[in-house]
């Protein structure tokens, strides 16, 4: 059994559909709390189904922070979610921080570099580079410690190379003190079987239909932009092709449910690695309330 006293902040990690909301909802309706998004898609208006935001119901139900507040069309960092949690830290209520981006929860407990931000223009020079050259361009030290599959961030480093004329490894290995250390929080990673969570991704994206999905995307249309960050949302773009006539629904669908077992696989592999001492539970085997001991 889990103990958590009220006034301990709780930290709650997982893949997409794990359950990590409803575990948030339960000790902040049972114990009291804030709880504080951690997610990097759920910060964009625009899409709350398919970004599973917290509905209506559910924010009636407890105080909710960073949900839904960032334009569409905006540029957001893992510094700028910092800087919005950091007052929910101290603020009158402990937080309750929940969400399935690592990135978030490494930069909270283990500090995160203070890197100049990139223009624009170099973002764009950037867009028109192939994967394999952006890869090259990248000193070694840098290439040893991304995930180099992953443009985004190779990308990324690669930016940070050409505006400062210094690595991405060199300036982390210059990170200061983290906002939260570790040993300050209960931190829950929910560790579930594949095959139970591939149903539930399953199951929920045909609640996500159900609920409106395809209209949100109708919404969405006119400022369709593959570049935005919002962009990434699982199933925001099979939903686009589909009302573009490029895929049939079913076949959208397909493609959507896929996107979000591969995206729930890379979510597992960085937990795996980085959440070592963390506690790691299985929700798809206990009851929230058989599972923790929340002190009054």
């Amino acid at each position: 059994m889990i103990t958590i006293a009220p006034h301990q902040p709780v930290l709650i990690a997982g893949p997409t559909a794990s359950g990590k909301s409803a575990l948030a909802l339960h000790i902040a309706k049972t114990q009291g709390g804030v709880i504080v998004n951690a997610d990097a898609l759920q910060v964009f208006d625009g899409w709350r189904i398919l970004t599973a935001r917290p509905d209506a119901a559910e924010l009636a139900q407890a105080p909710h922070a960073l949900y839904g507040h960032v334009p569409f069309d905006a540029p957001y960092s893992t510094g700028q979610w910092l800087r919005e949690l950091t007052p929910f830290l101290t603020g009158p209520q402990r937080p309750i921080i929940v969400g399935g981006t690592g990135l978030n929860f490494h930069a909270l407990t283990m500090g995160l570099a203070d890197i100049p931000a990139t223009n624009l223009a170099l973002r764009v020079q950037g867009n028109m580079l192939s994967h394999r050259d952006l890869l090259a361009a990248l000193d070694a030290k840098t290439t040893a410690r991304i995930d180099t599959l992953n443009r985004m961030r190779v990308q990324r480093a690669w930016e940070v190379l050409q505006q400062t004329g210094r690595g991405l490894a060199d300036w982390q290995d210059d990170t200061p003190p983290p906002l939260l250390p570790p040993d300050n929080a209960v931190k829950i990673t929910l560790d579930v079987p594949t095959d139970w969570l591939n149903a539930r991704i399953e199951k929920r994206f045909g609640m996500m239909l159900h609920e409106g999905a395809l209209a949100e995307a109708q919404a969405m249309l006119p400022y369709w932009d593959p570049s935005h960050q919002s962009a990434k949302a699982i199933g925001a773009p099979e939903m686009i092709q589909h009302l573009q006539g490029l895929l049939t629904l079913e076949t959208a669908t397909q493609a959507a449910i896929v996107a979000s077992r591969q995206y729930a696989k890379r979510q597992r592999t960085w937990f795996r690695s980085k959440h070592k001492d963390w506690i790691h539970l299985d929700i798809s085997s206990t009851t929230l309330s058989t599972a923790f001991d929340l002190q009054a």
